[in-house]
C-alpha cells in the first residue's frame, strides 16, 4: 500500500482483475471520452492495453466509499523493467538516448488518467503520493514520459506549443529529442507573440502539474493520429523539486 486515507487507497494491481480495472478506466478516458485506437484495443470488452502492460506496474487509485472501484491509473517503468521489455514505451516517439547513457535510474510514466468527477484536488493529490513513495522506494533520479494535448491540428496549439519551447525546454543534459521521422517543432510563434495567460488556459491540467514540479519539455512534439494528440516529453529531475515543489509531490515519502 503506498498511500492510505478514509476515501482514497493507492496500490499496485497484483491480480488479472485489477489490471483490467485499469485498462477499462483507460478505455473509458482515451478511447470512449477522447477518441483514441490502437492493434490490441478491445472495443467488446472496452479494455484499452498494448503490449507494454506486461512489463509496467500500474499504481491504482481506489474509492473506497465506492467499494474500491479504480478511479485513478498510473503505469509506471522502471529502467530494469525496460530491459526486459526491450524498450520504453517512449522510444516509439522519442530518442531518449541522453537519459539511458546518464548512469541515473530513470523511470518511465504513462496512461495517467482519472475518472471524470476526480480529476484535480484530492484523488489527484493521493495518486502522486503514492508514485512518490513508489520513486523512494526504488531511488529513481529522473522522471520521463509523453503526456498530450487533444488534437492534431498543430496550428491550433501553436500558441501553447510555442509557450513549452520557450518557457520549459530542459536543459540539455535532459533534452530528449522527437524521432527525426516524426519531428514536430515546437517553436511555432515567436516568443514576444505569445498570450501567455491565454496559452496556459490551453495546456492540459497534467502538464501543468509537472512544470508547477519544476519538470521540463523535450525538443520537439509528435503527432498521435492513432490517438488523435499531440504528444510531448516531459522530464524531471527529482534532485532539482525545491522544497515548496517537494512538499507538494512527495508529502511523507521520504524524497
Amino acid at each position: 500500500m503506498y498511500s492510505r486515507d478514509v476515501q482514497f487507497t493507492v496500490r499496485l494491481a497484483r491480480s488479472e482483475q485489477d489490471l483490467h480495472a485499469a485498462q477499462r478506466l483507460r478505455y473509458d478516458v482515451f478511447v470512449a471520452e477522447l477518441g483514441g485506437d490502437g492493434p490490441l484495443v478491445d472495443h467488446d470488452a472496452k479494455l484499452e492495453r498494448d503490449r507494454f502492460d506486461a512489463y509496467f506496474d500500474h499504481l491504482l487509485l481506489a474509492d473506497e466509499s465506492r467499494g474500491g472501484e479504480i478511479v485513478g491509473v498510473y503505469r509506471v517503468l522502471r529502467d530494469d523493467q525496460a530491459d526486459e521489455a526491450g524498450q520504453f514505451y517512449s522510444e516509439d516517439e522519442y530518442d531518449i538516448s541522453v537519459l539511458k547513457s546518464s548512469g541515473r535510474r530513470i523511470m518511465e510514466l504513462g496512461r495517467s488518467c482519472l475518472a471524470e468527477g476526480y480529476r484535480g484536488g484530492a484523488a489527484m493529490y493521493h495518486l502522486w503520493n503514492g508514485l512518490a513513495h513508489y520513486v523512494a522506494d526504488h531511488g529513481i533520479e529522473i522522471l520521463f514520459g509523453v503526456a498530450s494535448f487533444h488534437g492534431t491540428d498543430t496550428s491550433a496549439l501553436a500558441q501553447p506549443l510555442s509557450l513549452l519551447h520557450h518557457r520549459h525546454l530542459a536543459p540539455e543534459a535532459l533534452r530528449v529529442r522527437t524521432v527525426p521521422a516524426h519531428y514536430q517543432p515546437l517553436n511555432l510563434v515567436p516568443e514576444d507573440q505569445i498570450d501567455r495567460r491565454a496559452a496556459m488556459l490551453q495546456v492540459p491540467a497534467l502538464i501543468k502539474a509537472y512544470l508547477r514540479l519544476g519538470g521540463f519539455v523535450g525538443d520537439g512534439a509528435f503527432i498521435d493520429h492513432t490517438f488523435n494528440t499531440t504528444d510531448v516529453c516531459l522530464v524531471m529531475d527529482t534532485a532539482q523539486l525545491n522544497a515548496r515543489q517537494k512538499a507538494i509531490y512527495s508529502k511523507g515519502a521520504g524524497l
